[in-house]
């Protein structure tokens, strides 16, 4: 390894990362590559309190449904829950296993004990009411909007219409739906009809907003607004299930990605007046780049969360992404980034893309893992990260 490579590098601290970044930074993306492995998120608290307590950050989100992380926020911002009710109910996709997830809302928590309420850190989940095995119902997103609305002006709609036209719950949420279209709700004439719901309803929220302005509290407005966001989204990708079109499957990737980017932009300006956010979620949904997988035997290419916001934001994006060198018995061949990072003489490394790139003497190949839920960093595409965290091994 050259003196040039070492030179790129430094051990990882949240400020050695944090002066890779620009000062115009809103939103930073910390990627990680694989989920499961508490390295990671370790790693975010790290990096989150350090952006807390030096430069100026309120908020985080994280790759979890919108919905249930509102009750991960309460607890954060004082409210009556306990922590175990907070971590059942306020994360999805199985995070709530993560002990580092538990120590994270323990913290944010303490730290809001000692600050004002306008001062307070939030906690947000940016992805759908979606797992890997279907979508959610949209009554939950409905209904929320239905009834704030209701409680300051007439709805377009009643409940009871409402409830006639979602049908069974069980209906939305078949996990057949993802590989049969003719499983799916999407688009049947109550589905279609509800779509025109969600729109007429959310077009109340823009119809009456003076109203609401001085009868709501802001985060009562922000809520409703996350409801109407999430039903519309939900819509939209139960329509998506039920496409018989060959395309049908690349388009639902693009669905999700659009509910976390509208998801995301959201947050960046509500939080415009108080500081930056991070958001934690895996490396293909945060990366400037395409993403892309194999699923069913067909490769699916789509633009991340991160790339959409990066398209809206310019320099006010940032991504950081991370990626490691052995794990088990799996260890990078030295020819490729992962192999070449695992000489620096650090444990935990940040990494100067830039400076990185300038160094090296040789064309580096991608990594080919053993393990097929890890996805390995493009070393092609490093010069288009703003920061890489390298951990050596797990």
């Amino acid at each position: 390894m050259t003196d040039l490579i070492q030179n790129s590098a430094r051990p990882f601290t949240g400020g050695a990362l944090a002066a890779l970044l620009s000062p115009a930074t809103r939103l930073l993306g910390l990627g990680e590559p694989t989920h499961g492995v508490e390295a990671f998120p370790e790693l975010r608290n790290e990096l989150f309190r350090h952006l807390v307590e030096h430069e100026g950050y309120r908020s985080i989100t994280m790759e979890s449904d919108c919905l249930a992380a509102l009750v991960a926020d309460d607890f954060v911002a004082g409210g009556t829950g306990t922590l175990d009710e907070a971590m059942s109910g306020g994360f999805s996709h199985g995070l709530a296993a993560s002990p580092a997830n538990r120590e994270l809302l323990r913290w944010m928590r303490a730290v809001n004990e000692q600050r004002p309420p306008e001062d307070r850190l939030r906690c947000d989940g940016f992805d759908g009411p979606l797992e890997m095995t279907g979508a959610a119902s949209p009554r939950a997103a409905l209904t929320a909007l239905h009834d704030h609305l209701a409680a300051h002006v007439d709805p377009a709609w009643s409940r009871e219409a409402l409830d006639d036209l979602l049908g069974p719950d069980e209906l939305w949420t078949d996990p057949e739906a993802l590989r049969d279209p003719a499983r799916s709700v999407g688009r049947t004439p109550e589905a279609r009809e509800l779509r025109l719901v969600a729109d007429d309803l959310r077009a109340q929220l823009t119809m009456h907003a003076p109203r609401l302005a001085a009868e709501t509290s802001a985060d009562d407005r922000w809520r409703a607004d996350l409801h109407a966001r999430t039903a519309a989204g939900l819509l939209r990708y139960h329509a998506g299930l039920a496409d018989t079109s060959p395309t049908r499957l690349n388009a639902i990737m693009f669905l999700r990605e659009a509910m976390m980017a509208d998801n995301l932009d959201a947050i960046v300006r509500r939080e415009a007046d108080r500081g930056p956010t991070l958001a934690f979620a895996h490396n293909s949904h945060l990366q400037r780049d395409q993403s892309g997988m194999h699923f069913g035997g067909q490769p699916l290419r789509w633009w991340s969360a991160g790339a959409v916001m990066g398209a809206r934001l310019g320099d006010g994006y940032a991504f950081a992404a991370t990626t490691f060198g052995t794990r088990g018995t799996d260890t990078p061949g030295p020819e490729t980034l992962e192999g070449v990072l695992s000489a620096l003489p650090h444990d935990r490394a940040v990494i100067d893309p830039a400076r990185f790139t300038a160094a090296l003497d040789r064309r580096l190949t991608p990594r080919v893992p053993a393990d097929y839920t890890y996805a390995a960093l493009d070393p092609a595409t490093i010069d288009r990260i703003d920061a890489v965290v390298f951990v050596r091994e797990l």
